[in-house]
């Protein structure tokens, strides 16, 4: 392998860890955010609130359009994947109510 080819593998290793290192920070970090928003569902149902709240859901969503563009993350992605989250915790709050 030349010098080159080597100090490419060195740099190759190193984003590949730290994508290791930030897979594993996405992943507990949604599990914390699910146990706060599986909570919400189990107070929703206490209380007879609705599943889902569209003004907070807008509001979040603004927010991480924004939080988005100021990390120069592509805002659509972002929504796409908020998207994905809210929906699923809309279903474990409808699991809740039933």
């Amino acid at each position: 392998m030349t010098n080159a080819a080597t100090r490419a593998a060195e740099i190759l290793k190193g984003h590949r860890e730290s994508i290791d290192r930030l897979d594993a920070i996405l992943i507990y970090t949604l599990g914390e955010r699910f146990k706060h928003t599986q909570a919400v569902g189990k107070l929703k149902a206490e209380h007879d609130l609705p599943p889902s709240d569209p003004t907070r859901e807008a509001a979040q969503v603004a927010r991480l359009e924004d939080l988005a563009k100021r990390a120069d993350l592509d805002p659509v992605f972002a929504k796409k994947f908020l998207r994905f989250v809210i929906d699923e915790v809309i279903r474990h709050h409808e699991q809740h109510q039933s």
